[in-house]
């Protein structure tokens, strides 16, 4: 079969959807293309109008319903004082009308995108000043384009507000593991796919992520706390944390004189995910669940709308309320089955194959799953509880995939047999294990054209007939690689619009996990301060055994044993120092030759690394 089976579809004469994510339209970005200060095209919405013929024979008719709804681009009224702006990026960007300005929630992804948005909404209700920042939670699609409402010189003067922990669970995501989570996040979101029915039609929460300058400006207030209301603009805000739901830092909260709901990422037209495919930390489905039922209650009548993140809003008290059971129910039922199924001895795998969800939620358009998926979800929250190893001894130590390959290769009598027996099982349908032998096959022998396109053939079957987005689109690219060869999938958010932001020991972290930690144990201790004037502390940095760590300590105490060279220095002077800058202005004590060995194992990532093949 060419894709996982999804029975129990909603009927598609069923338009309440289309209905909704038209309502309240007032205009549209005409040409939908946002350009760079160089020209560079950041960001392309007109290049989805394919999506507005028939499905064909490439697309899952679910997943192209689903595209057509996303791909809607412009300005829309969500209730009175409150406009969203959709479709000119990943996400949507949310404006609340104050007494003197308006409030900016979620300023997308790229400061290019952000400011044309913000613009887009001036021409239609006017030269309003952004008075207020909200950022729902932290992931890069809601804060990045921070700079493009937000000029620089404003910052200081205006409210940012997020949940916290919001700036630590930024910072590990997109700096720590940015280099590996941007090269996968171009698989997930076919960055280099073609926008056309054969290839890239979205990826289920919206169409694709903007490509312009990603940006992090610090919140000023911190929301702690369910219950904890604070006025800006003249705008009271009612919010409920929600940590470990869709992000490690999250919150819900209400505009109670607008009687307007914000769910964030926590409810939105899709089943999300417990654990995305580009990799980040494994949600709690079950405190997810929670927070959605907490959500129902905190927050009582005093709405008629909710407005999310990504997708369109819900209208009517009873529709929201009924939206949010559904999602609740969603996540626990995949938590709570999941580990029933486990507790009876079944592996991640075994339970995705056999768990289906309730026909009632089946059959709920928003519970299909276009961006997570329950068979991936179940995984994930197997991984939560159970780690990678299934409990089989002969998983515990295999070899690594190339090794594997080889001798599964050897086992099947040699490429040609490999790949004959592969071909078979592709014409019967049995896609899932052609791809696996083929794999196998690849790995073995990266050169074997034959098996490359052969594969490649196969990818492209599974990636057409895919209900979920990034499925189709990881698909797609791995067909696309095995043709053309890797690179120009990620797009890097380890920038300096991002890092620039970071804490001084969020810039020692950043460094660490860059350490050739083999390399290094070969050479004695290391030790360096850094006296950073501004921030009145003396940083202690030691390099040993291969591994560098950091303290902080006040500004007065000089710890033991003396420093081989102190640096002494502004938060920006490090930020420079450490993108390459040099010493320049610096003034330093010690043995400046530390430096440079300290330099010297630190290692540049490669953000092209391959995936398909070893």
């Amino acid at each position: 079969m060419d894709a996982p089976p999804h029975d129990g579809l909603p009927p598609f004469e069923d338009r309440t959807d289309f209905e909704n994510a038209d309502r309240g339209f007032v205009a549209a970005l005409v040409p939908g293309v946002v350009t760079a200060q160089d020209g560079r095209v950041v960001w392309d919405g007109d290049a989805y109008r394919f999506l507005d013929e028939d499905c064909p024979d490439t697309a899952d008719p679910s997943l192209w319903r689903q595209s057509q709804l996303c791909a809607r681009q412009g300005l829309y009224e969500v209730t009175e004082g409150v406009y969203q702006v959709r479709g000119l990026d990943l996400a949507n960007m949310t404006l609340v009308e104050g007494r003197g300005g308006v409030i900016v929630v979620d300023p997308l992804i790229s400061a290019e995108c952000s400011a044309a948005a913000l613009a887009l909404y001036r021409h239609h209700r006017g030269e309003r000043a952004v008075t207020g920042l909200i950022y729902t939670h932290s992931h890069v699609d809601h804060f990045g384009g921070a700079l493009g409402v937000l000029p620089r010189e404003e910052e200081a003067a205006v409210p940012i507000l997020a949940p916290v922990g919001f700036l630590e669970h930024a910072v590990s995501e997109n700096v720590f593991a940015g280099p590996a989570v941007a090269r996968r996040a171009g698989f997930v979101f076919g960055v280099r796919l073609p926008k056309a029915p054969h290839g890239q039609i979205g990826t289920g929460l919206g169409t694709i992520r903007s490509t312009g300058t990603v940006t992090l400006v610090p919140p000023t207030v911190e929301i702690t706390h369910t219950g904890q209301t604070e006025t800006v603009d003249g705008v009271r805000i009612v919010f409920q944390l929600t940590p470990n739901t869709e992000a490690p830092a999250e919150m819900n909260f209400l505009f109670p004189e607008q009687r307007a709901l914000c769910l964030a990422e926590n409810v939105t037209h899709t089943l999300h995910n417990v654990l995305t495919l580009r990799g980040a930390l494994v949600r709690d489905a079950r405190v997810w669940s929670r927070y959605l039922d907490e959500a129902i209650d905190f927050f009582g009548d005093a709405y008629d709308v909710a407005f999310a993140s990504h997708h369109w809003p819900t209208w009517g008290h009873d529709n929201v309320v009924r939206l949010l059971a559904e999602q609740r129910d969603l996540y626990a039922y995949l938590h709570d089955q999941t580990l029933r199924l486990l507790n009876s001895g079944l592996t991640g795998p075994e339970i995705a194959e056999e768990l289906r969800l309730p026909p009632a939620l089946e059959g709920a358009w928003h519970a299909r799953g276009y961006y997570g998926s329950l068979n991936h979800n179940v995984k994930a929250v197997y991984q939560r509880y159970m780690g990678w190893y299934d409990g089989n001894p002969a998983h515990l130590w295999e070899h690594p995939p190339a090794e594997l390959a080889q001798r599964y290769v050897e086992v099947a009598g040699g490429p040609e047999a490999a790949l004959t027996a592969a071909r078979r099982y592709a014409d019967a349908g049995d896609l899932r294990f052609a791809a696996t032998l083929l794999n196998h096959l690849v790995f073995a022998d990266p050169d074997h054209e034959a098996a490359r396109e052969a594969l490649a053939g196969v990818y492209e079957r599974l990636g057409h007939g895919a209900e979920n987005a990034p499925w189709r689109n990881i698909y797609l690219t791995g067909a696309l690689e095995l043709r053309e060869g890797a690179g120009g999938t990620a797009v890097a958010t380890d920038t300096a619009g991002m890092t620039s932001a970071l804490t001084v020991s969020m810039l020692l972290d950043s460094l660490a996990v860059r350490v050739d930690g083999p390399r290094a144990a070969r050479e004695p201790r290391l030790i360096i301060d850094l006296v950073v004037i501004d921030e009145g502390r003396r940083h202690r940095i030691n390099l040993e055994h291969g591994a560098l760590t950091h303290r902080s300590l006040p500004l007065h105490r000089t710890p033991k044993p003396h420093a081989g060279l102190t640096l002494t220095l502004t938060r920006p002077e490090l930020f420079g120092l450490l993108s390459g800058k040099g010493l320049a202005g610096i003034e330093t004590d010690g043995d400046r030759g530390l430096l440079k060995r300290l330099f010297s194992y630190v290692t540049q990532p490669d953000r092209d690394f391959p995936i398909v093949t070893p």
